[in-house]
């Protein structure tokens, strides 16, 4: 662990970067990343007994401690961190933790497990499919239930396929197919997975650069072209997981694409591209997550699928390795920037704390570093090169 020397950031010190990065590191570095994350996010929802949910920023308003901002998909990252840590070393408290979470998200929510946006929704699926599956988390099943009945009712042949970005919307985007598209597969709805990856390849592909475009407005076919990295991360999980279940060399053949890609658009020297706060905060660490689950599972013997995998495994620890290099250490637990290519920046305050735009999504604080979604990337990120190193990558 590294010492406490104040109260303020300190820069790591040169001895810290020189380690060398094996699975043991990794998992030391996941720990203090969960160990940040608890002391100065983590607190009980409203003071109730067996609650634990994120505050949103630190240094937190006072409308953030009350959890009157919460951010619904925010939490959901949140638990599949959980899930993360306790996979690599089980142990009773983080099941704890991942229980209290479940149901404090359920409490928080206040109308049920689901609500009008799909994306939000599919993150949700994806964690308590996790939780289920992997530490028996039985609470989880009636969450499942109704979050799959929605996912799957909201695909729209009407207008050629495609589920909206949230209720009665024209906006048919790649942070709702994609997610979406893992959820079910991972819940045995393979057929209608494999339809989301057909739609966003055939539809928000991009010939030129190769990436996944944000969204279209149907049925105007009206293309909204920026390109993100969380829309590359959750098409490159979908393809690799599909690849695996049908045995169909089209997902072994797109995913291997997509990573050359990102390699050539997203990256820097192999360290993914800065995605900023708010919503933006968790870009980055989402397109790490699946990047790993390439490198982990994407099958294929040939000389590109073996590549494929290499990088994405490159991407993942060069990341991680520059995101620890420029952490800032704060009472001893690390502080992690938004662009990990840079580094971290101390919040002075809660100045700038997030806030919705007109169209639904959260703003950067001032200091992004504050937000609790850029601390979530960096955690997932740490677990992700710990898995990667772990397999020999």
């Amino acid at each position: 662990m590294d010492p406490m020397t104040s109260r303020g950031g300190r820069r790591p010190q040169p001895t810290d970067t020189g380690s060398i990065p094996t699975p043991a590191l990794w998992s030391e570095r996941a720990d203090m990343a969960e160990s940040a994350i608890i002391s100065r996010h983590l607190r009980a929802l409203w003071g109730c007994p067996g609650t634990e949910l994120g505050v949103v920023g630190w240094p937190a308003t006072r409308r953030e401690r009350l959890f009157g901002s919460w951010h619904y998909w925010w939490q959901a990252h949140l638990l599949d961190c959980a899930i993360d840590a306790a996979n690599r070393v089980p142990t009773p408290a983080r099941r704890r933790r991942i229980a209290a979470i479940a149901r404090s998200h359920r409490m928080r929510n206040i109308t049920g497990w689901t609500n009008r946006y799909y994306d939000d929704m599919a993150w949700l699926a994806i964690a308590l499919e996790r939780a289920e599956r992997t530490q028996e988390l039985s609470a989880a099943r009636g969450g499942l239930l109704a979050l799959e009945q929605q996912l799957y009712s909201a695909w729209n042949p009407g207008v050629g396929g495609g589920i909206p970005w949230r209720v009665r919307s024209d906006f048919y985007n790649a942070p709702a197919n994609g997610p979406a598209g893992i959820a079910l597969l991972r819940l045995g709805q393979v057929e209608r997975a494999q339809q989301m990856a057909d739609w966003l390849h055939d539809t928000l592909r991009d010939p030129q650069t190769g990436l996944v475009l944000d969204g279209i407005h149907l049925p105007s076919g009206e293309i909204e072209r920026p390109t993100f990295t969380y829309c590359q991360g959750v098409v490159l999980g979908l393809e690799a997981e599909l690849a695996v279940h049908t045995d169909d060399d089209r997902h072994i053949d797109r995913a291997v694409d997509l990573v050359d890609a990102v390699e050539d658009h997203m990256t820097h020297r192999l360290v993914i591209s800065g995605g900023g706060g708010g919503d933006g905060g968790l870009f980055n660490g989402i397109l790490a997550r699946y990047l790993a689950v390439v490198a982990l599972m994407l099958p294929g013997e040939g000389k590109r699928p073996e590549a494929a995998r290499r990088i994405a495994a490159a991407i993942v620890k060069t990341s991680a390795t520059a995101a620890w290099s420029n952490r800032l250490d704060v009472e001893g637990e690390p502080l992690f920037g938004y662009d990990w290519s840079k580094p971290a920046r101390l919040p002075g305050g809660s100045a700038g704390a997030g806030k919705f735009t007109a169209g639904g999504s959260v703003t950067a604080s001032v200091v992004p570093e504050r937000d609790l979604s850029v601390q979530l990337s960096g955690w997932m990120l740490m677990e992700a090169a710990y898995q990667v190193s772990a397999a020999g990558l």
